[in-house]
């Protein structure tokens, strides 16, 4: 085994070799909050969403009603998708689906810390936003059931896969915000036997026109939830 002055000393050649992902500057090392290939000044970039936002739609409006098509009793988002710079929501959630694993476990991790809002604890059970069955063979996982099941454990809560999307509805993030808000009632339902009941915790990984949302919490509410409250990761604002 190296000694440790010569282990140190070779982190500190490597650290000086590797660049980041994100910014392109030096990597550095774990120490000093570095990982999955991106430095601690980018990871800086999950940034918390503004102060004095709507409680229904996450974002800064100046009405005193929501002006958001919501579904849903409360709203909110964990971190601002166009934060940091670079920009780091923009960043890892398309390196995540499309198979970037070691972003995937940093951004995980960093779920299971980040403060959750108080309403959270309030739930009975958790659910997230569906994706199609031949997305999630493809990739090998669903991220925001992911998401869902990280939050769940922390609350102490069941996480229940209550909701299903149409084969034939395509990706929201592959289409403009005007076919986005045009999303069919119908490419969201409950799935067979589910039984949403109380308080159900809605999570997504990103958050942008919303509609996907509003049709999750439809089918929801039909299928007998008392009350709904949507937790995203990110927030395009």
């Amino acid at each position: 085994m190296l000694p440790a002055a010569l282990q140190a000393r070779l982190r500190q050649v490597r650290s000086s070799l590797l660049l980041c992902r994100g910014c392109l500057g030096p990597l550095g090392d774990g120490d000093d909050g570095g990982e999955a290939g991106l430095c601690a000044r980018c990871w800086k970039g999950l940034l918390p969403l503004s102060e004095g936002r709507c409680p229904r739609c996450a974002l800064v409006h100046g009405e005193d009603d929501c002006p958001e098509a919501t579904a849903w009793d409360l709203g909110d988002a964990l971190w601002d998708y166009h934060g940091g710079r670079p920009p780091l929501g923009a960043l890892l959630l398309p390196g995540i689906k499309q198979g970037e694993t070691g972003w995937r476990r940093a951004l995980l991790g960093r779920l299971s810390r980040a403060p959750l809002p108080d309403w959270v604890a309030e739930v009975d059970q958790v659910t997230a936003a569906p994706s199609t069955l031949p997305h999630r063979l493809l990739r090998g996982f669903d991220f925001s059931a992911e998401a869902g099941r990280r939050i769940a454990g922390r609350i102490g809560q069941p996480f229940r896969p209550l909701l299903s999307k149409d084969w034939l509805s395509g990706r929201q993030a592959a289409r403009t915000e005007s076919e986005r808000r045009r999303l069919p009632k119908r490419a969201i339902t409950l799935r067979q036997g589910a039984s949403p009941a109380g308080i159900i915790l809605l999570v997504d990984d990103v958050w942008t026109t919303g509609t996907t949302l509003v049709r999750c919490a439809q089918a929801l509410k039909e299928g007998g939830a008392a009350e709904v409250r949507v937790l995203s990761l990110f927030r395009a604002t």
